[in-house]
């Protein structure tokens, strides 16, 4: 059932009509200057291919998409909340910028081996490590080279890059898991987490 209701969400975002320039201002004009509530719904329907894609780019870290995309479409409420179309700026490109915000702040809430440290260079350490491993594999013979060149690139400690990528190249955990078991210690980790937190979409009411 909910496989269903996701594929039917997906396919009618799919389907929504791009708009055109002047459609889109017009449609953030009446929001921000008089909270239309249909140009609202009109803007953010058109936009909920961009939640559609930014999930997908996250669904390798095992959350269900439905809750991506539902994670998305906060972080698409709050661009709309905070959109300005006086300052001549595509709204899509506004827009991406809060989805992918309020999805890496959901998954960074949820992976079961992040934990403790709020710098940006950390972050980036969870979500660029794969790739760059994989990309530096095809040219280092060693995992302490690899380590040492991704720590200088992503402005981390080789410590860090190890203990990342210990975890990560470790059985996959169950996302439902507790963290504390009863009469034993919590787990060791890391808990990373965005310095920015999506705020509650209530501000859509101002």
């Amino acid at each position: 059932m909910q496989d269903r209701a996701e594929r039917k969400l997906i396919e009618s975002a799919m389907k929504a009509p791009y708009l055109a320039l002047e459609e889109e201002q017009d449609l953030a004009k009446r929001w921000y200057r008089k909270h239309d509530q249909q140009a609202l719904h009109q803007l953010t329907v058109a936009h909920m291919r961009l939640v559609i894609a930014m999930a997908a780019r996250f669904r390798n870290f095992g959350l269900p998409v439905g809750d991506l995309i539902q994670e998305g479409h906060i972080g698409l409420l709050e661009a709309a909340a905070r959109f300005d179309p006086e300052r001549g700026v595509r709204f899509s490109t506004y827009a991406t910028w809060w989805i992918r915000a309020s999805m890496q702040d959901y998954v960074l809430r949820n992976w079961s081996i992040v934990r403790g440290g709020t710098s940006s260079a950390q972050k980036a350490l969870f979500f660029k490590f794969r790739r760059l491993r994989a990309k530096l594999q095809k040219s280092m013979g060693t995992s302490s080279e690899i380590h040492e060149e991704a720590a200088r690139l992503l402005g981390v400690s080789p410590a860090d890059v190890a203990m990342m990528d210990a975890r990560l190249s470790g059985p996959d955990l169950s996302l439902n898991a507790p963290m504390r078991d009863e009469g034993r210690r919590p787990q060791s980790g890391w808990i990373l987490f965005l310095p920015m937190t999506i705020q509650s979409t209530k501000r859509l009411s101002r």
